[in-house]
């Protein structure tokens, strides 16, 4: 066999393995244009004296797809809590679907999720709120586990700063607004599990000073920042002013519209707008969050 008659026959497997299963969670016995996937399997897969080709096609058929399960349900327990067992089944099964595994690792497979969600209600209503606020804090542990970090700002760069300066976020640090305590939620969700077998590769432990006792996540707004520190995960939660400034920066605004975008609608004092901008930046600089814009590096 030569090399493309090998990649037509590694295309032909790879698509006959990844096809959805039925909701009995077999393999579809007709693929999309309705031609026979036992005809299908017979043409590259051989029987053996216990199992014919659509038998032993079906074995890696299901496996494929009881992976990419339990690796979703892994990283989105959360999500799975606030909506219930069931509807996160068809979620999952419908979001797989839409979505499917594209990438070498299975850290990439919740990537589309938070769009998803938005554009499709109909599988967190009532609950759609907080589903997708859950949904946005656990993607973002994953990213804030494993994306780059950047040099931060450096001591002559930070007393160069001006109202024109443009500041870029490492890119670890992750920004979710949400409407209850998230947060809280999910960390007496990932206590809950602790013990209860191997833990998923994306879910590293997760840091918050504060008591948990409701894995509901409790009304009320949020701002949180989810961060990365000696290669665990840290969620800190914000106020409103520092979670507009962070977002300003994050869309490309100078120091300076950043500022302005942080107190637009503030109810803080003048004074205490200074006290905090400095209160802020101090902690900033400290946490290592800010960076040079790449742009600006190269130059």
């Amino acid at each position: 066999m030569n090399a493309p008659e090998l990649h037509a026959l590694q295309q032909r497997m790879a698509a006959a393995v990844m096809r959805p299963l039925t909701r009995e969670e077999q393999m579809r016995r007709r693929d999309e244009q309705g031609q026979s996937i036992a005809d299908e399997a017979s043409a590259f897969i051989k029987p053996n004296d216990r199992l014919s080709s659509f038998e032993r096609l079906e074995i890696y058929n299901r496996q494929y797809w009881f992976r990419l399960f339990s690796s979703f349900e892994e990283d989105f327990p959360g999500l799975k809590s606030i909506v219930g067992t069931r509807r996160f089944e068809r979620l999952m099964r419908a979001y797989l679907e839409a979505h499917p595994s594209r990438s070498f690792t299975l850290r990439n497979l919740g990537s589309s999720l938070v769009a998803w969600l938005e554009k499709n209600p109909e599988y967190t209503h009532p609950k759609t709120g907080d589903a997708i606020a859950m949904a946005a804090l656990e993607w973002a542990h994953i990213e804030a586990f494993d994306n780059e970090r950047r040099a931060p700002l450096s001591t002559n760069e930070i007393a160069a700063l001006d109202d024109t300066s443009r500041l870029e976020l490492q890119p670890y640090l992750r920004l979710v607004e949400a409407p209850s305590a998230v947060d809280d939620a999910l960390i007496a969700i990932r206590d809950a599990s602790q013990g209860a077998g191997p833990q998923a590769s994306n879910a590293m432990q997760i840091h918050l000073v504060r008591s948990v006792r409701s894995r509901k996540p409790a009304p009320g707004k949020i701002y949180l920042a989810i961060h990365r520190h000696e290669d665990s995960v840290y969620y800190k939660r914000l106020s409103r002013e520092d979670y507009l400034l962070l977002r300003a920066f994050e869309r490309g605004a100078s120091l300076g519209e950043a500022i302005e975008a942080a107190f637009a609608h503030s109810t803080l004092s003048e004074s205490d707008r200074a006290n905090q901008i400095q209160s802020t930046f101090h902690y900033l600089m400290q946490m290592g969050w800010l960076c040079t814009p790449r742009m600006m590096e190269s130059q």
